[in-house]
């Protein structure tokens, strides 16, 4: 019901300025990411565009500077699937960078087939939710630093058909594509909630959202059916830059300025799956976590 009375509300805007501020969009060559881009780039802030394919990049970032007029767009090469392409970026921002007011955790892999990241975990566990996991922890003193700053995590609805294994969170026992994609959902919405728990009172507040069902390159895994099923439903699928909307109000909407670890939809506060709300399973994956990236953050 919530999502069809906000199918109806008006659509949300903001004369938000980000002037001053510094930005950095994971997988922002394409799709929501690059709309989000232009969008934060509008607004006066400076822009990184973290990405794993530097040619793609180049391309975007070169679109969104003629877009938006602010020649203080860069892209960084940055590969979530490798945790020292990880480090090595985010070295090079704390080295280069005197803040960060907005990370947002845009990267993903969807139901793709079955795949190891370079650190041996399974593909979408490890770039939806590790290597996000990994990025946020060398990034955090830098963020702390940048007050009042904000942690954007894009999730999707499918976390809602989503649990997690911790037994075999690398899916090495069974794979199954499309239950592996909700479980690193599900991990994106309870290291939120995670991640506010232990941010309170810094300053830094933390969101995840669903950008609603958009046409973008993660789709090329579907299969047959999915394919059709998809196409059947078209006039109710969002373009891009309709879908990075709720991204965008995660980022800037003042009205968010003390709200944090929350889940949001179409540009409003939205409930997640009971799963979503399990405290206790949220701990027990920050730890896994940790275990697995050999990092201590308490």
């Amino acid at each position: 019901m919530q999502t069809i009375r906000n199918f109806f509300r008006a659509a949300w805007s903001s004369a938000e300025k980000l002037d001053g501020q510094t930005v950095i969009i994971t997988g922002a060559n394409t799709g929501i990411g690059k709309e989000t881009a232009l969008d934060l780039a509008k607004r006066g802030a400076k822009v990184i565009l973290a990405c794993r394919d530097i040619e793609k990049a180049q391309v975007a970032t070169k679109e969104v500077i003629e877009s938006s007029g602010n020649e203080n767009v860069v892209c960084m090469k940055l590969d979530l699937a490798d945790s020292k392409s990880i480090r090595e970026f985010a070295e090079a921002i704390n080295k280069d960078e005197p803040k960060l007011n907005i990370l947002i955790n845009n990267a993903g892999v969807m139901v793709c087939p079955y795949g190891k990241t370079a650190d041996g975990f399974e593909m979408q566990i490890g770039v939806n939710h590790l290597g996000h996991f990994l990025l946020t922890y060398l990034l955090i003193d830098l963020i702390k630093k940048s007050t009042p700053a904000r942690i954007v995590n894009v999730s999707s609805m499918a976390h809602s058909f989503g649990s997690i294994n911790l037994d075999d969170l690398n899916s090495e026992q069974s794979y199954d594509k499309n239950k592996a994609y909700a479980q690193s959902k599900l991990a994106n919405v309870l290291f939120t909630r995670s991640l506010a728990k232990r941010l309170e009172g810094t300053g830094v507040t933390t969101y995840s959202l669903h950008p609603g069902v958009i046409k973008t390159d993660l789709w090329r895994h579907l299969n047959g059916p999915q394919q059709f099923l998809w196409k059947m439903a078209s006039p109710f699928i969002k373009n891009s830059a309709q879908g990075a909307q709720t991204t965008i109000y995660c980022a800037v909407e003042p009205s968010l300025a003390n709200e944090s670890g929350g889940y949001y939809s179409d540009c409003a506060p939205a409930n997640c799956s009971a799963a979503g709300k399990d405290d206790e399973m949220a701990q027990k994956l920050w730890e896994l976590s940790c275990r697995m990236l050999f990092i201590t953050w308490e």
